[in-house]
């Protein structure tokens, strides 16, 4: 009809009646024609205009949802050239995607359009809040400022790209209301916290109440002569497994008249000291350290699950447990030291030292004494009266109680992943773990890796901690030790010398949420390219670059806070993109953080525990350091080559684990000399 009101009426005057008539017959079913095709069409697939709506910001490379609103009927969209299926969760349908650039936003169907496009964040920037972390950490030593910067910058720098200039200044409150709060209000983050001050009550009460110094004085009795006083202070270490500033304090305050008594060097009283201090906190299942690691690691699982393709089923209690198998430097360390001891060899300046301190003694003047560190949360109360059961019941509460909490919570969830795939549960949970039907755990192993794998770890924890510091309380008061009022003014004392831990903690976290928002392990994948297979250098540069922050920082925490939200992620999508199972690198990706924090710590002429283990055993500080150094040195690089690489090439840790240490046997055996006895 429209073509004729268009014509003119001179035209329609020219047209004959037939012809006209036919030309409305024609347009009439031309018309019927285009409504019956255009309703079969929308029958088929759909007519209206979908809504879609991304995120305020995107991050150019990272990934983000695109959600739509509408009647789909295909299950995929073709967005920036790029095929992409069409997914649904409880929040209605979406896809995933990623952008390169801001020019990137078009749909092939017209139909598909967005309300507004949003602003477009550069890749680089998502690695400028770790960058600045890091390197203000290098040059200023402080790392709470270090972070709260780091965390400031990621938030300005959404805060400009969302709304102006003014997120420079909205951007510096974002920090407290929003990254601050929400790392303090999540439930796992809360738990670590309350872990940590516990067992750090649990560590002051021991010790005030003698009984770790009754533990200390049942083994320092086995010193009779120089290679026995060696071995009693490495074992002594070792026992002391569950704090690294209590086992560097205790042991070098308690050994060091007994060592100097057998003419053992204040140096290797150092060493010894030191090396059994991190590398035994940072792997042992109950330690002053766990809470922090299960803390960095949830973080880097969080960000897998939340932005990442595919999900982490497994907990960060089981990541830690099955990385072990990949701590190659805490391991060598302490096999290295058992060799140095035993075979009475030493190489490098110790041995000029040792040397020294057996042909002359040990000089234990006021000039060494000075130095002496004796803090008050680590004095008995009573030096005459020191039980050993004062200490070992309640750690044993504690480890125990881990266990049992593990075991508890790991039945409890099975039991209900049972019911959920319709197993019956009648016969016991663990008889029936194997009839479960994606991958089913057949043998005992399995089975007590997937029970630990489903546990509550954070639960598991608390219960242990609280009961530990109830038993320790109760021990303390019934005894006379300590009055109720003095008590608690212990536990209190504990829970102050964590805060610089939880603080670092809450600051990390809120680091960690900034790099998940800005996608920074997105971006740091693109630099290995899509088709990078060469994932073995994740884990090494991993252990190289922690091993350097900590060496710069002096501290391991600060290290693992900045690298475990980063390499995790980063581990997964490299893995990811060369098609290889993420897994086994990412244990070693966590195990290599780890390992590395404690090398360059034992390295640092400024690390807390370096100059602690000086100081407890009055020992010079850069003698101290210039002694550790080369052994430190020495089996950093067998766990690299001999660990690290090969076990990320797919060697298994039950081959790299013996090789390691023969290696370690050799160095002392060839390389070191023999000391007099």
């Amino acid at each position: 009809m429209y073509i004729l009101y268009y014509l003119s009426d001179a035209e329609r005057v020219c047209i004959p009646k037939q012809t006209d008539f036919m030309l409305r017959k024609i347009f009439l079913l031309i018309l019927i024609f285009i409504t019956f095709t255009t309703s079969a069409k929308a029958s088929i697939t759909y007519n209206p205009t979908i809504k879609a709506s991304s995120p305020a910001y995107v991050v150019s490379g990272g990934r983000f949802d695109i959600r739509l609103d509408g009647p789909i009927g295909q299950d995929s969209l073709v967005f920036n050239n790029i095929k992409h299926p069409v997914k649904e969760d409880a929040d209605g349908k979406y896809i995933r995607t990623r952008i390169q650039n801001a020019q990137e936003f078009h749909f092939q169907d017209p139909n598909v359009r967005f309300d507004s496009v949003p602003p477009v964040i550069p890749g680089w920037m998502s690695i400028l809040p770790p960058l600045l972390a890091i390197g203000l950490a290098l040059i200023i030593k402080e790392v709470l400022i270090s972070l709260f910067l780091g965390i400031y910058i990621g938030s300005a720098i959404i805060g400009v790209y969302t709304k102006g200039v003014i997120g420079l200044f909205t951007g510096f409150f974002t920090v407290l209301d929003k990254y601050l709060v929400e790392a303090l209000t999540d439930a796992d983050h809360v738990s670590v916290i309350l872990f940590s001050v516990l067992i750090g009550s649990v560590v002051a009460v021991i010790s005030r109440n003698g009984g770790m110094q009754g533990v200390v004085n049942r083994i320092v009795r086995f010193a009779r002569n120089r290679k026995s006083g060696m071995m009693t202070t490495y074992l002594l270490g070792i026992a002391i497994f569950f704090d690294d500033y209590a086992n560097t304090l205790v042991v070098g305050n308690t050994m060091r008249p007994v060592t100097d008594k057998l003419r053992i060097s204040r140096e290797k009283l150092a060493y010894l000291v030191d090396s059994t201090a991190a590398p035994v906190a940072a792997i042992a299942f109950v330690t002053t350290w766990i809470g922090a690691e299960l803390g960095y690691i949830s973080s880097g699982i969080e960000n897998i699950n939340e932005n990442l393709p595919g999900r982490i089923h497994e907990g960060a209690y089981s990541f830690f447990v099955n990385s072990l198998a990949y701590s190659f430097y805490p391991l060598f360390t302490l096999f290295f030291m058992f060799f140095l001891v035993r075979m009475n060899r030493d190489y490098g300046p110790m041995r000029k030292f040792e040397a020294q301190a057996i042909r002359e003694g040990v000089d234990g003047g006021a000039d060494n004494d000075e130095s002496t560190v004796d803090l008050k949360e680590f004095e008995p109360v009573n030096p005459s009266r020191t039980k050993a059961f004062n200490a070992i019941i309640p750690i044993f509460v504690v480890v125990f109680g881990t266990i049992t909490g593990l075991i508890v919570t790991g039945l409890h969830n099975w039991g209900i992943k049972l019911q959920d795939a319709g197993i019956s549960t009648t016969n016991g949970v663990w008889s029936n773990m194997h009839l479960y039907p994606a991958e089913p755990p057949v043998s005992f192993i399995q089975k007590v890796g997937a029970l630990i794998g489903e546990a509550n770890s954070y639960t598991a924890l608390l219960w242990s901690s609280l009961s530990g510091l109830f038993v320790a309380l109760v021990l303390t008061v019934a005894q006379r030790v300590m009055k109720i009022q003095q008590s608690m003014e212990t536990v209190l004392a504990g829970v102050k010398t964590m805060i610089p831990a939880v603080l670092i903690l809450v600051f990390a976290w809120s680091l960690a949420a900034i790099t998940k928002d800005l996608h920074t392990a997105d971006f740091i994948q693109s630099l290995f390219g899509d088709h990078f297979e060469h994932v073995w250098i994740v884990p090494a540069i991993t252990f190289v670059l922690s091993g350097a922050i900590a060496f710069s920082t002096g501290s391991s925490w600060s290290t693992m806070a900045i690298l475990y939200p980063i390499m995790i992620p980063t581990a997964y999508t490299v893995c990811l993109a060369a098609g290889v199972d993420p897994m086994p690198i990412m244990y070693n990706t966590v195990a290599s953080v780890l390992a590395g924090s404690v090398l360059g710590d034992h390295c640092s002429p400024i690390s807390d525990t370096t100059i602690l283990s000086s100081l407890a055993s009055s020992c010079n500080h850069i003698n101290h350091v210039r002694t550790q150094m080369p052994y430190a040195l020495s089996v950093g690089a067998v766990a690299l080559f001999i660990g690290i690489i090969p076990g990320a090439l797919g060697v298994s840790s039950l081959i790299t684990l013996p090789i390691g240490v023969l290696i370690c046997f050799a160095l002392v055996r060839f390389v070191g000399k023999p000391n007099a006895s």
